[in-house]
């Protein structure tokens, strides 16, 4: 692993993976991970009553 191509350090010194490594690990792990490229734990937005795209 390479820091800043497969994690950094937040400000508050936690390592965060990248999508780039969660990509080449290949599959998802399901712990809503910041950069998840599959997007799990995402919330949609949804639209509102009466709202028109």
């Amino acid at each position: 692993m390479k820091e800043g191509v497969d994690y950094y350090f937040n400000e508050k010194g936690l390592m965060v993976f990248t999508a780039g490594y969660h990509l080449r690990r290949g599959y998802c792990c399901k712990n809503k991970c910041k950069h998840c490229p599959w997007g799990f734990g995402k919330t949609k937005l949804k639209e509102k009553p009466g709202e028109d795209k």
